[in-house]
């Protein structure tokens, strides 16, 4: 398909994203706040918006020591590069095996390998500029009952992504075993797009192609309902509010006992939602643009991304 064909369909391009919307609407002072994920969850917190709780950070390679005094007594904790994307350097621990544990995919790994991943991290191994980093460790996030059927090794996650303080579109992402557990769509996850109006699952893809079932659960995916969504994009608007960048990527979890809890903050969000949805984004943002100007505070921002999603989700 040639690119005028996309464009008319309304898909929204790299090089568009980047120019038209990207560097038109993200301060490049106003990166720190999402780029680094303690400076998110910060952001968050000022505004009421949870998060994971944050159990330690390890800052360089000499408190590295510390790590069995951070976890001691916990038989599950996660571990993230600071400065990490796309899901690259975390490391989901589930259980304990002795003095080792259990990944989120069931294998064991040695303390001295989750030890020697962390060296990594702090080495810049998983960074956006691939500089030196912090390792946080968070508490472990359990998978809402009504997703459980849809995953397989870890906990769904919603991409939101806000334009101009309105949500234009929504995808969960639904961890398989290909993907280790992971919500990554890049590792091998499902990307199933939701419809903003009514919270549920409208179309799912794998690898850029649609399915129907998920491939280890044989559930199917379209027609689910996201639980707690209003409130999970009443509290992905607030961040992005907080975060002060017009073009944002907001990952969030319905967690079972928490709620909706924010994970962090993408000032780069990709473009896969657009295929999940089996919808361009070019049309809803122009269509914010239009009337944004109407929508003063975050309630009239919320309802005016939920008329917009009816008036395009009349047309698919």
């Amino acid at each position: 398909m040639r690119i005028a064909d996309l464009v008319e369909r309304g898909v929204l391009g790299m090089n568009r994203r980047n120019l038209r919307y990207i560097m038109a609407h993200n301060p490049r002072r106003l990166y720190p706040r999402v780029d680094d994920k303690l400076a998110a969850k910060a952001a968050c917190a000022r505004v009421g918006v949870a998060t994971p709780a944050l159990i330690g950070v390890i800052l360089d390679h000499r408190s590295l020591r510390r790590l069995p005094e951070i976890v001691a007594g916990r038989d599950s904790f996660v571990v993230k590069p600071t400065r990490g994307s796309q899901g690259n350097g975390i490391l989901v621990i589930r259980g304990r095996d002795g003095d080792d544990y259990v990944r989120a995919n069931g294998r064991r790994i040695l303390a001295e390998d989750v030890a020697f991943h962390i060296s990594e991290i702090l080495s810049g191994l998983f960074s956006l500029a691939g500089q030196r980093d912090r390792a946080m460790i968070e508490e472990c996030l359990t998978t809402h009952p009504a997703l459980a059927a849809v995953s397989r090794g870890g906990v769904p996650d919603i991409r939101l992504i806000v334009y101009r303080g309105v949500p234009a579109m929504a995808m969960v992402r639904l961890p398989t075993a290909a993907s280790g557990g992971r919500a990554n769509l890049h590792q091998g996850a499902v990307g199933a797009g939701i419809d903003l109006v009514t919270g549920r699952t409208i179309r799912a893809v794998l690898h850029d192609r649609a399915i129907q079932r998920h491939p280890d659960t044989e559930e199917k995916l379209v027609g689910v309902t996201i639980p707690q969504f209003e409130d999970l994009v009443r509290f992905g608007v607030r961040a992005a509010d907080e975060a002060g960048l017009g073009y944002l990527g907001v990952d969030l979890v319905a967690d079972e006992v928490r709620g909706p809890v924010v994970l962090e903050l993408n000032a780069r969000p990709g473009l896969a939602i657009q295929l999940a949805n089996g919808q361009g984004l070019l049309g809803p943002l122009s269509a914010i643009d239009r009337h944004r100007g109407d929508a003063k505070d975050a309630d009239e921002r919320i309802a005016l991304g939920l008329e917009i999603a009816r008036e395009f989700g009349a047309l698919r």
